[in-house]
């Protein structure tokens, strides 16, 4: 009775939630009583009451964490996205909540991969919920507040559990802009899949869909203001423009650029990692990191990105569209050049020209995948994506150290992300 008491009265609710995270004999009457002591509390106190919906979010994934803690801890602490998953479930119901709009054709197109079974991987928000948990600042503890040695309690200040809030926000922003970038890219690609179900051009047409995906750019931008830190949205602005530059890199490319692997590179990172990496900065200058350590989340984000890009062009050569959800040979199809063909002209020049000749003849469709398989490209591919994983994961491995165990769990979970990215199949 006394945890809840203290809990009620300081309204440090992300406290009780880590409490109840760890303590696996918890029992519903505790949670009940938490809910009846901060709703009588939160009727006298404004400040309570300003942070009711944070705190009832966070006792909902406690008591989820309590009742399935006997089966699953284990697994949930080895597994990055198991470690979110509650938060993942709130930033999915807020996501789906804010791309609600007035027109119902557009509502029904704004929100066709947020829908439940279709959300995707979520992927960059669990990169950055994981980078808030593993950016966390020792909370120092006054006297006056310290709870007694018996109680496994790690206080926490209203103010962290706002500065959670603000992290999440970004996460959710950062969705809105991969969403609407994909929404755009599948109508310039022409493109008919989608994470296993049709596009969103194929099925309401290009013009609904490049609008769908300019109303998510909106409602990004309205979250980015509401979080008032120019340095974040000047950020994430710079994303967006990214995103343009390279979609224009790839559309315009010269007979030089398109066999140049630099060239390649600083597309790739304008169309996929500057979201990634900008992100995960944004998420270190809310926690008011110093610049080192924000350009640690940055390189993390960024190299993780590349990585990430480099065995999806790979995935392309060598995935069925059933795993990829989507279709396979999609770029070369496109006229795209990506690493693994670049490597390949490397040991064969002559295939530079079967490539300039663009791939509008299936014939040299079939050449560039004959002298593909002959030569080390594929492999050289994922050689350069361990490499950038690997450097991903230094710059985790090179943040100041933390006693924190949540820290700890979190930023092992980042450079187990690196691993997962290179090895995946889909």
């Amino acid at each position: 009775m006394l945890f809840f008491q203290r809990f009620s009265r300081t309204s440090r609710v992300v406290s009780a939630y880590r409490w109840c995270y760890s303590c696996s004999s918890a029992s519903n009457s505790a949670f009940s009583m938490y809910h009846q002591l901060f709703n009588s509390n939160a009727t006298i106190n404004p400040l309570l009451t300003s942070k009711y919906e944070t705190s009832c979010s966070f006792l909902h994934a406690a008591r989820h964490h309590v009742h399935h803690s006997a089966t699953s801890t284990i697994e949930d602490q080895s597994d990055p996205f198991s470690l979110v998953a509650d938060e993942l479930a709130l930033v999915a119901d807020r996501l789906r909540s804010m791309v609600v709009a007035e027109v119902p054709k557009l509502a029904s197109a704004a929100e066709y991969f947020f829908k439940l079974g279709v959300e995707g991987k979520r992927f960059r928000p669990t990169v950055l919920l994981l980078m808030g948990t593993a950016l966390n600042m020792p909370v120092s503890i006054s006297s006056a507040d310290r709870l007694s040695p018996a109680v496994p309690v790690v206080v926490v200040d209203n103010l962290e559990a706002e500065l959670r809030r603000r992290q999440q926000c970004i996460a959710e922003i950062t969705e809105m802009i991969h969403v609407a970038s994909l929404l755009h890219d599948d109508v310039l690609d022409d493109a008919d899949t989608r994470r296993g179900i049709s596009s969103l051009n194929a099925v309401m047409g290009n013009k609904v869909a490049v609008l769908a995906g300019d109303f998510l750019l909106s409602r990004a931008c309205v979250a980015l203001a509401s979080l008032k830190n120019t340095e974040v949205v000047s950020l994430l602005a710079t994303v967006v423009e990214h995103l343009v530059t390279g979609e224009t890199m790839q559309m315009t490319t010269t007979s030089e650029q398109r066999l140049n692997m630099q060239y390649y590179l600083e597309k790739t990172y304008y169309k996929t990692a500057s979201l990634i990496s900008n992100s995960c900065k944004a998420i270190a200058l809310l926690a008011g990191q110093t610049t080192e350590v924000a350009t640690l989340a940055f390189e993390y984000g960024k190299n993780l990105g590349l990585a990430y890009q480099l065995i999806d062009d790979v995935l392309d050569f060598t995935g069925t569209s059933a795993s990829l959800g989507k279709g396979s040979l999609s770029d070369i199809h496109h006229g795209i050049v990506t690493a693994p063909l670049l490597f390949a002209i490397e040991e064969f020049p002559q295939l530079s020209e079967v490539v300039q000749r663009g791939f509008d003849n299936p014939a040299d469709i079939d050449l560039a995948l004959d002298y593909l398989g002959r030569s080390q490209g594929l492999q050289r591919a994922k050689d350069l994506a361990l490499k950038h994983a690997n450097l991903a994961a230094e710059a985790i491995d090179s943040l100041p150290e933390s006693d924190d165990e949540d820290v700890r769990r979190s930023r092992r979970a980042l450079v187990d992300l690196t691993q997962r990215v290179i090895k995946r199949t889909k």
